[in-house]
């Protein structure tokens, strides 16, 4: 297996971000016609959260039998910065793929938003992206 290997050869860099005003029915909607699970919350370009399917699958579980514009507005009733994680854990673009898998095996999260050097985001990894990468090893 290659040895200090960059998160930013695995890293998405195409990124769907969206600012904390939101509405949670829309990142919703972004989840499923992107087929993603983790999206940064941004606020002119500086990171301050990120949201997942899970975060939002929480507040409308219990009502998953109900039709899509009742299930909207339970969203609705809840702002983004309500349920995203603030402030989240960050790896800059040199950490090495081995810091990265270490953090997902310690941590209960399965996504890391990447930035620069000057704190700009830049991409993101997931779990997928390392299983992915492990696999193409052998």
């Amino acid at each position: 297996m290659k040895q200090r290997v960059p998160v930013s050869q695995i890293m998405a860099k195409v990124l769907i971000a969206v600012p904390s005003t939101k509405k949670i029915s829309e990142v919703n909607q972004l989840f499923a016609d992107y087929n993603i699970r983790h999206i940064p919350v941004v606020e002119s370009e500086k990171l301050i959260g990120i949201i997942s399917v899970n975060d939002i699958l929480k507040i409308g579980y219990s009502n998953a039998d109900m039709d899509k514009d009742a299930l909207n507005d339970i969203y609705d009733a809840y702002k983004l910065e309500d349920i995203m994680t603030k402030n989240p854990l960050v790896v800059t673009e040199d950490t090495i793929i081995k810091e990265v898998a270490e953090l997902f095996s310690k941590q209960r999260f399965h996504s890391l938003p990447i930035t620069d050097k000057a704190g700009k985001l830049v991409g993101i990894v997931t779990t997928t992206d390392l299983i992915n990468y492990l696999i193409a090893q052998y």
